[in-house]
């Protein structure tokens, strides 16, 4: 796999909204990382399990420019709790479409309180607060696909 293919496959995991992509093929194993907010983060690891020694240095420095640059938000938001996504499935802000969100931006949360629902299998689970304190952010659009253990919601504690 060339240098052009993994930058066309970076592109293409980008524009899918697919999270993250694993592929190995006899002496490469490529991991492809996308976040599902507005501005996308890629995280590339290519790891070369033989000779082709340049494939690896040309995509090595790419890999590591996104990865510093997503460390820094961590940081400032260090003191946030990130409640995640405890199944697969459809993200949904609303038990229905005529019906009012159940939190926003701000919204001041108790434990045991209904932050969403996940359709997983034509099955709706409500997902509830495990935590009390403050929605900070949503980092989920409504009505997204979302995988396993995917951060759902920035909360503040205090």
């Amino acid at each position: 796999m060339d240098l052009k293919e993994i930058q066309n496959l970076i592109k293409f995991v980008a524009n899918s909204g697919v999270a993250e992509v694993k592929l190995e093929m006899d002496d490469v194993k490529i991991t492809i990382r996308t976040t599902l907010e507005g501005n996308v983060t890629e995280t590339t690891y290519v790891q070369q399990m033989a000779a082709q020694a340049t494939l690896q240095q040309a995509v090595a420095p790419q890999a590591v420019a996104p990865v510093a640059a997503a460390e820094a938000p961590v940081a400032e938001n260090s003191h946030y709790i990130t409640i995640k996504s405890p199944i697969i499935g459809t993200f949904y802000r609303k038990p229905s479409p005529d019906k009012p969100m159940f939190v926003e931006v701000g919204k001041t949360i108790a434990q045991g309180d209904v932050l969403c629902v996940i359709e997983a299998m034509k099955l709706f689970n409500e997902i509830e607060s495990e935590i009390s304190g403050k929605i900070v952010k949503i980092l989920v659009d409504d009505m997204s696909p979302v995988e396993f253990d995917q951060p759902l919601f920035l909360v503040d504690p205090s």
